[in-house]
């Protein structure tokens, strides 16, 4: 009873653990070589995964098709939307720039309705406004004036570059969303030409899985694959160091730790479990659950950050929340 609801909370627990882990290693390494590394230990966590349930350590059935749609969710969701995001937790940290994540939803409900024609819903409509107030209560506040008493306007408490970048991380995680949502009907596609069954299990696999439980990961790989590539890329251009960058950041142990574990809950466990999270309840109710990150990461990050969180900014985060979930209420 409850089997998926359990697994969606935990979902939500180990993208916190992910949002902790990569702000400590980001601060330490800088956003374009953490995430060069991170990929790379995601392809090869990848690469085991579906070498396990499809007995290849590549994407197989995949076409031309769905490699293009993929590639563009990687370089959108994983190269600008990542990038942006490390940026932001070295710049306003992990539970603000968690935060920012909720603008994914209202983005992919935009992005669906410009690219796949889905129907725009009045209450997801109220829901963008929802969890924009939430975001603004969360990082505008007022200024006293030690003069008159009177409150001064509201003012931006957050340094402006960060709220950028988190932004912008929040609305590339969103387009990314449904770039893998075409890319995903086109490997489905791929499937029927081929003539296999959703339900179609690969002898040759050590653990097999049905194709429907394993296209997903074999997905991602495509997106952590161009991933990798338009980081490395970055890493270079800009950076004429580059490679005393990559070896400083590969010799500091604590960020490395750290490093490990923001890929093992993220991209491996967090993945994972959201797509076993589906299969045991509602879309809805999970992609609810998995958006309580920005409200369970505040008390960690109060406690290993020494942070001081205000009233304001729970009611701020619990709103923002409340707003994701009206995007997946469905009225009878």
């Amino acid at each position: 009873m409850f089997i998926g609801e359990t697994i969606a909370l935990f979902v939500a627990l180990s993208w916190t653990a992910t949002a902790l882990f990569a702000e400590v290693a980001s601060k330490r390494m800088g956003s374009l070589p953490l995430n060069t590394i991170r990929m790379s230990m995601s392809l090869i966590l990848l690469a085991l995964t579906l070498w396990i349930v499809m007995g290849t350590p590549w994407p197989r059935f995949a076409d031309g098709g769905t490699w293009l749609w993929l590639a563009l969710s990687g370089i959108v969701g994983y190269v600008i939307g990542d990038y942006c995001l490390m940026q932001g937790y070295i710049l306003i940290g992990s539970r603000f720039g968690q935060l920012f994540m909720t603008l994914s939803a209202p983005t992919a409900a935009l992005t669906g309705f410009f690219l796949l024609g889905e129907r725009m819903r009045p209450l997801a409509i109220v829901g963008m406004m929802v969890t924009l107030s939430g975001i603004a209560i969360s990082i505008l506040s007022k200024k006293t004036s030690s003069e008159t008493g009177h409150s001064a306007p509201l003012y931006l408490k957050l340094p402006g570059k960060g709220v950028f970048y988190a932004s912008m991380a929040g609305i590339c995680q969103g387009v990314g969303l449904v770039l893998s949502k075409i890319g995903l009907e086109h490997y489905d596609a791929a499937l029927s030409t081929a003539a296999l069954d959703p339900h179609f299990v690969p002898a040759d696999a050590p653990l097999p899985m049905p194709l429907f439980l394993s296209v997903p990961f074999a997905a991602t790989m495509i997106r952590a694959s161009v991933g990798l590539v338009g980081f490395f890329a970055m890493l270079a251009l800009f950076n004429r160091d580059w490679k005393a960058k990559l070896g400083h950041a590969l010799h500091d142990r604590k960020a490395m730790w750290c490093l490990l574990g923001a890929t093992i809950f993220g991209p491996f466990v967090g993945v994972s479990a959201s797509l076993l999270a589906t299969q045991y309840t509602s879309t809805g109710i999970a992609q609810t659950l998995f958006a309580l990150t920005p409200v369970l990461i505040l008390a960690p990050a109060a406690w290993l950050f020494n942070q001081k969180i205000s009233p304001r900014e729970i009611t701020g985060a619990l709103i923002s929340v409340a707003g994701v979930a009206l995007f997946f209420i469905e009225i009878p």
